[in-house]
């Protein structure tokens, strides 16, 4: 079924079969996955620039979380930018996975779950694991490799880092290729949809590119560098490889640190900021001022994220810490 809106031309479908779309073009599609409360359906929007030749299919995909903006635009201008006459293989970009909480202008999906721990999914669950079934079995499906765009929560900010497996060998090398800070290993049991994609032999990564609810420009940018490394690696596309003007600090490991009290929170760190063992990360307040406690890096690690929300309760997030690999 093909539909006419405004200022442009989309076909609406239940199940994208990447290679049902004509070579040479980029076509546009509304992939049916759930109906509302009212019988409407949701509707995800997925773009397909596909080569005139055969090759791989890169998959991207952004706002799995509501609140996750940036990774919108990479996938926007990359397609506005797409060589056709030397395009080899597949593009495919999600613009935005969670559509609901998008427009919600929430975080997690309308139950109250955060999506990207249920992938994937269940194909007779509950509301958001049935979401997340059908976004896997309707479109992950599809890929041969995934690039999954995140940004920090609420309350937080990211440097620009990876999580991957280096473990394996390509997916470490699609990691290296985004030129990022810092790159964390990660092997993803964890319901997310890298995860789910890695189950289905799908070489994938996850991109955290800056902070949540905003459009930033610089981040923007590297991330489609990062993404025109891939294509040129998988020689999807001619082009040399952009390298990166400082070599990403590779972490065995990365957890976050958390509050055992609550109050008015400060979080000196900046970001990718090295912390030694024992020195003062954080300090708490209470709301006449006094200093509550201090709290110290329990080891040595780079400043991965951080808290920037100064209302802070018992059990809250200070300061995501990345633990070096010295090999």
């Amino acid at each position: 079924m093909v539909s006419f809106f405004k200022d442009y031309e989309v076909e609406i479908v239940k199940n994208l079969r990447v290679h049902d779309a004509p070579k040479g073009t980029i076509t546009r599609y509304f992939v049916q996955l759930v109906k509302d409360g009212m019988g409407m359906p949701t509707f995800v929007p997925v773009l397909i620039a596909r080569g005139k030749k055969d090759g791989p299919v890169l998959g991207l995909t952004a706002a799995v979380h509501g609140n996750e903006l940036n990774g919108i635009p990479i996938i926007q201008e990359l397609f506005k930018e797409i060589d056709f006459e030397n395009l080899r293989g597949t593009l495919v970009g999600v613009p935005v996975v969670n559509v609901p909480s998008l427009l919600l202008k929430k975080r997690r999906f309308t139950d109250n779950t955060d999506l990207n721990h249920v992938f994937p999914g269940v194909q007779n669950g509950n509301t958001s694991q049935v979401y997340a079934y059908r976004i896997v079995d309707r479109i992950i499906n599809e890929f041969d490799y995934l690039l999954d765009l995140h940004t920090a929560s609420f309350g937080r900010i990211n440097s620009f880092y990876i999580r991957a497996d280096m473990n394996d060998p390509e997916t470490a090398k699609l990691a290296e290729l985004q030129n990022a800070q810092i790159i964390v290993h990660n092997t993803a049991r964890d319901g997310t949809l890298r995860g789910a994609a890695g189950e289905l032999g799908i070489k994938a990564i996850t991109l955290e590119v800056g902070d949540p609810n905003r459009f930033q420009k610089t981040m923007i940018q590297q991330g489609q560098t990062g993404v025109q490394n891939v294509m040129y690696y998988l020689d999807m596309l001619p082009g040399k490889v952009s390298p990166a003007e400082k070599k990403a600090i590779l972490c065995k490991e990365s957890y976050w640190l958390y509050t055992n009290t609550g109050g008015i929170l400060h979080v000196p760190p900046t970001l990718t900021e090295v912390v030694q063992k024992d020195q003062v990360i954080a300090s708490m307040r209470n709301i006449f001022g006094d200093l509550i406690t201090d709290y110290k890096a329990p080891q040595d690690g780079i400043v991965i994220g951080k808290s920037i929300n100064p209302i802070n309760q018992t059990g809250g997030r200070i300061l995501h810490l990345g633990i070096f690999d010295k090999a």
